[in-house]
């Protein structure tokens, strides 16, 4: 490694930091994977470095804020939103902390990017079982129910949902003919939707549900 320039090193570095947190989003099947990371890493520490070698340490920070400020957008194209959940944010958190690794490499502040690459597969690795607990939880979940029209049909339905301890909130409502089609958000835990799931499929009345 003696006969490698430093800036070798430093790209080779950043190249690895970005690997490891990359091959995380792949594994996961994300929308930025493990190439898309590690090129995240290697520009953010190319560019720290040419920004020190052009405008010095008085106007390297410059450089460093227009890369934070290009990273923005990509992270934006990875958000999207399904149905009532906005899914997309964890990778394009991933982004931005990866171009602050890569500038960290870029800087020769190799221990904050080390420390940063291992908090960042922590978050990553450790806290989804934690995550999907919480989740598990309150699950919030869309259900549509059509069944025959009868007076305080609504109400009828909400009860049901309370004596669950689920929380509802009334979404549209229609009536078509005989049939009243009624849509609500419920939020509660797993067991709660699944004991739902199963009072529901018993109701002789409930012609249709989705969940």
């Amino acid at each position: 490694m003696e006969n490698i320039p430093v800036e070798i090193q430093q790209i080779l570095l950043a190249a690895l930091l970005g690997a490891l947190i990359g091959a995380e989003r792949e594994y996961r099947n994300k929308s930025a994977g493990f190439r898309t990371v590690t090129l995240i890493t290697v520009g953010s520490a190319i560019l720290t470095i040419l920004s020190q070698r052009l405008g010095g340490t008085a106007n390297g920070d410059r450089i460093a804020s227009n890369i934070v400020q290009g990273i923005g957008f990509l992270g934006a194209g990875t958000i999207f939103k399904d149905e009532n959940r906005v899914n997309g944010l964890t990778t394009a958190a991933t982004i931005w902390v990866a171009a602050a690794i890569g500038i960290a490499v870029g800087d020769q502040a190799y221990w904050l990017a080390a420390g940063g690459t291992l908090l960042v597969l922590t978050v990553l690795y450790a806290m989804v079982r934690l995550e999907r607990r919480l989740d598990s939880l309150n699950r919030i979940r869309d259900y549509k129910l059509v069944t025959t029209y009868r007076n305080e049909t609504l109400l009828h339905y909400e009860q049901l949902f309370e004596s669950f301890g689920l929380t509802h909130t009334r979404g549209q409502q229609s009536k078509v003919g005989n049939e009243m089609v009624g849509h609500w958000v419920l939020a509660g835990p797993d067991q709660q939707h699944k004991k739902l799931i199963e009072a529901l499929l018993s109701d002789k009345e409930l012609k249709e549900f989705d969940f």
